[in-house]
């Protein structure tokens, strides 16, 4: 299992990928749609990831323990629209600064963790998949490595409780689902029990089945891609089980 456990990797990486954004929509049509987003176009997604990075820097900086509303965050926007890729790269700087601290600094967080940590972790994925939102817009391909995209999928079912389980309860119990890579190792296998979910990196037997490389299936966990395309995915079973799952676990 390819995996990433060096909490300044996390922070390194999450850094490389705010400048990577950044230079994606530098010189880019801001009022270009986004199909991943449907509600906003490049400059909205723009503004909320880099929101987001300032949002968490506050959070961390001020070592708080319960939610600070955004509205209480000085985000510094620009004054124009079309500033909005550099103010992006900018928080770059103040995020790292703020992520470098103890991982085990305990402060809120809306998952599982309470920690530094899990912060830098979050923010890797998030920026990784609001990334790939920028370059679908742009027509290009999403290229995730590998031992993010792993990850990310840990992360993403890790912390899925925090937001879906009610949807999750909904679905009952009894299915099963597996996703297997094609381009590294990487295998989970997803249990519904009627009162949520239990999961495991490992292989096993299941009601549906989905197997594709590593980045395609972190896209298709958060709603990017569709189980359906037989391009990038081979389903084996009850693709009904995998639509209400990936309908219940979108964010």
């Amino acid at each position: 299992m390819l995996r990433l456990v060096d909490h300044a990797e996390f922070v390194a990486r999450t850094s490389e990928e705010i400048v990577r954004f950044a230079g994606l929509v530098a010189n880019a049509d801001l009022d270009a749609p986004v199909p991943s987003c449907p509600e906003w176009d490049l400059g909205k997604l723009t503004r909320h990831i880099g929101s987001v990075h300032r949002w968490v820097a506050h959070i961390i900086t001020v070592r708080s323990l319960e939610r600070v509303p955004s509205r209480e965050v000085d985000l510094a926007l620009p004054t124009q629209r079309t500033g909005l890729p550099a103010w992006l790269a900018a928080g770059a700087s103040p995020l790292r600064a703020a992520l470098a601290a103890d991982p085990a600094t305990n402060v809120w967080t809306w998952g599982p963790g309470g920690t530094v940590g899990w912060w830098a972790r979050r923010m890797l994925h998030e920026t990784t998949v609001h990334r790939a939102d920028a370059q679908l817009a742009l027509g290009l391909e999403p290229e995730i490595d590998a031992a993010v995209a792993a990850d990310g999928i840990e992360e993403f079912l890790a912390n899925l409780t925090s937001f879906a389980l009610d949807n999750i309860k909904g679905l009952g119990g009894g299915d099963s689902l597996h996703f297997h890579a094609t381009d590294g190792p990487g295998e989970w296998t997803i249990q519904l029990t009627g009162e949520g979910f239990t999961w495991a990196a490992e292989h096993g037997k299941a009601t549906v089945a989905i197997r594709g490389r590593l980045a395609d299936l972190l896209l298709l966990s958060y709603g990017r891609r569709r189980a359906q395309d037989p391009e990038r995915f081979e389903t084996f079973g009850d693709l009904a089980v995998a639509e209400r799952w990936f309908a219940a676990t979108q964010l």
